[in-house]
């Protein structure tokens, strides 16, 4: 449904129950899927896939082409999966060459005045606190959470099942499944609430902090510690998913909280 203050170019792929509100404006070369509610004066560009069931607030744009210096015109898209939730004027950008699409996949509330830059890759049922914003080529993997005011510097990671503290600056990757705030950015504990909150057993809580203890509270370097987490430690999924993020790190992972 079309609303006639509405436009809606003649090439875009609009499936039939999707909602379209007053001032919206659709460019070329955009699919939108089954169930979809566009608000008012959302603008969206060419290149940009929408999945079904989402609802975009009034004034969000999708689809912009990235605020890069290197990018030439190159053809790349945004791709926006199903179950989303995008509020006021948030901004998600297309790809570069670099990757060639910005992807943000399914069940995510996305909050107002969010930035998701070029080439950023979200999960599924994240969160992203309001006007939080994520530099190029971001990873913020399932589960993560960053709250308000969240600033995420461009090629960090940030691991599954992640609580950030609101008004962080993430300079360096985040490992999976803990809470992390202070400034600089540190480790701070487990995020035990919100694994417990998706029926993580206390065995696994149990489990991922002692992994933990080797990274952060024993005195190791990051080397040490892997060692001795893979000889001490029996595998398991999520010891092989920590290992594996912190052996993959490219910026280096966060510092441990060292008290005053």
């Amino acid at each position: 449904m079309k609303q006639p203050l509405a436009y809606v170019h003649p090439d875009a792929k609009i499936a039939d129950n999707v909602v379209i509100e007053p001032f919206v404006s659709i460019d070329h070369d955009v699919v939108i899927g089954e169930g979809t509610r566009i608000g008012s004066s959302v603008t969206i560009l060419p290149g940009t896939r929408i999945g079904k069931n989402c609802i975009i607030f009034p004034g969000a744009v999708i689809g912009a082409v990235p605020q890069d210096l290197k990018f030439r015109g190159e053809y790349t898209t945004v791709e926006i999966g199903d179950n989303n939730t995008i509020r006021e004027f948030v901004t998600i950008n297309r790809g570069t060459a670099a990757k060639n699409r910005t992807i943000v996949g399914n069940n995510n509330l996305i909050m107002a005045y969010v930035h998701i830059a070029h080439d950023c890759k979200v999960g599924d049922f994240t969160i992203l606190g309001n006007n939080t914003q994520l530099a190029g080529e971001v990873i913020v993997d399932d589960w993560a959470i960053l709250s308000g005011m969240c600033g995420v510097h461009q090629f960090c990671h940030i691991g599954s099942h992640v609580m950030i503290g609101g008004g962080s600056l993430v300079r360096k990757d985040v490992p999976p499944y803990i809470k992390a705030s202070r400034e600089p950015l540190s480790y701070v504990g487990i995020n035990s609430i919100g694994l417990r909150r998706r029926k993580v057993t206390n065995e696994k809580i149990r489990e991922i902090q002692d992994i933990y203890r080797f990274i952060y509270q024993k005195g190791l370097n990051i080397a040490q510690a892997v060692e001795l987490i893979e000889a001490e430690m029996p595998a398991t999924q999520e010891r092989d998913e920590i290992l594996l993020f912190v052996k993959d790190s490219k910026r280096g992972i966060i510092r441990g909280y060292l008290p005053d």
